[in-house]
């Protein structure tokens, strides 16, 4: 690297639009707070994101073929400009934001040597809420530049704020990435009073409330389009990776090991031993869709700002069938394996929510016994919906 440095960038704008014009989340994370601090569990210790985003990472691997392609596509239909801008939105904490941003920056560079052409300054951009663990992510500069293949200018910085809101300058970015964040909402939505000692949508749920959480999402994916759209140059690309589901019949339609399905077991269990009580655990649901590919395309087509360049829907493993499952111990291994990651993700929510009401270590005993007790979930899978799209 010639040159490197972080900075912070602070929530002034330079397009002349107010806050309240930018920031039209804000009112509503006042209302829903556990919203503000949708992040993942910070550090480096045994629960943290850090060390439990295997996962994850698996994603980023299966996504690496699309998000090379696009990164060539890019430079080519661009013209290899002299400075190119990249985004990684909802880059949480730890090293996988570094991964994807050396991959970018590698092809970059090798397209530039076959094609004789000098390589650009690269501006690595890593941006999540305020509530995230920036100087975590900031650890791993180190590992990024190790995984570079050349020194060339390239200048990372953090960018705190919702991406359902501006976060750049118009026409500034070439290339955004977001990798398993646009599945969560800007917002619980509205309307989910009935539905009872569940986190999410189930199999019994009223129709009525996967109407709410579709709407959310429609609202919320439109707005993120449109705020990339005003940020992105012309033939810019975006690749989006986020958790979806089969085009199913049945739009309730949730299995027994469904990750959310799974926790509201766990939080009925200490209900009914007495360790919370109901209507906290009724009150508690996530911000959270999972959309199917058919959704998605309709909201890009309508918003109208981008054109699909890819679109695959890929069932992930999410490894536990690869765990030795004849003896007990080993589906307890692999049930505290899953809870650990499940706790990363969803302990800053349960905390802003139960508070000093619930103990988050007894919660995931009874997760992880849930994912041990399920067959069905020994070759449990997950749905990725991953879209490249091309800026109009």
């Amino acid at each position: 690297m010639t040159s490197r440095f972080i900075r912070s960038i602070s929530s002034s704008r330079c397009d002349g639009k107010s806050e309240n014009e930018m920031n039209n989340g804000d009112e509503e994370s006042s209302k829903y707070p556990l919203v503000g601090i949708l992040s993942m569990r910070g550090g480096d210790g045994h629960n943290s994101y850090s060390t439990n985003s295997l996962l994850q990472r698996r994603v980023l691997s299966m996504t690496k073929p699309i998000l090379v392609k696009n990164t060539k596509e890019m430079m080519k239909n661009l013209d290899f400009p002299k400075c190119i801008k990249l985004a990684d939105l909802g880059c949480s904490s730890g090293q996988n934001t570094f991964t994807v941003m050396s991959d970018i920056v590698n092809t970059i560079i090798a397209l530039c040597e076959e094609s004789n052409k000098n390589p650009p300054e690269i501006d690595c951009c890593l941006n999540d809420l305020s509530g995230n663990d920036f100087n975590m992510t900031f650890k791993f500069l180190t590992f990024f530049n190790d995984k570079l293949t050349s020194k060339i200018p390239c200048f990372v910085s953090g960018v705190p704020g919702s991406f359902y809101s501006r976060l750049f300058p118009r026409k500034s970015l070439h290339f955004v990435h977001s990798n398993y964040s646009l599945h969560y909402l800007s917002k619980v939505p509205d309307g989910l009073e009935k539905n009872k000692m569940s986190v999410y949508i189930t199999g019994s749920s009223l129709p009525s409330e996967h109407k709410a959480y579709l709407n959310q999402f429609q609202k919320d994916f439109t707005t993120f389009l449109r705020m990339r759209s005003e940020e992105m140059v012309s033939n810019g690309r975006m690749v989006l990776t986020l958790i979806g589901r089969k085009t199913l019949d049945d739009p309730l339609y949730r299995d027994c090991c469904h990750w959310l399905t799974l926790l509201s077991d766990s939080l009925r269990d200490l209900v009914f031993e007495g360790l919370v009580s109901a209507s906290k655990v009724s009150s508690f649901k996530v911000p959270f869709y999972d959309p199917n590919g058919d959704e998605v395309k309709e909201l890009i087509r309508n918003e109208g700002s981008f054109m699909v360049n890819d679109l695959e829907t890929h069932i992930f493993d999410l490894g536990l069938s690869n765990e030795e499952y004849g003896l007990q111990s080993d589906r307890a291994k692999a049930g505290e394996k899953e809870a650990n990651c499940i706790r990363a993700v969803t302990e800053t929510m349960l905390v802003a929510h139960f508070g000093d009401a619930i103990n988050i270590a007894t919660l995931f005993e009874k997760y992880a016994h849930h994912v041990s007790q399920h067959a069905s979930c020994k070759n449990k899978t997950s749905v990725s919906l991953v879209v490249s799209l091309i800026r109009k």
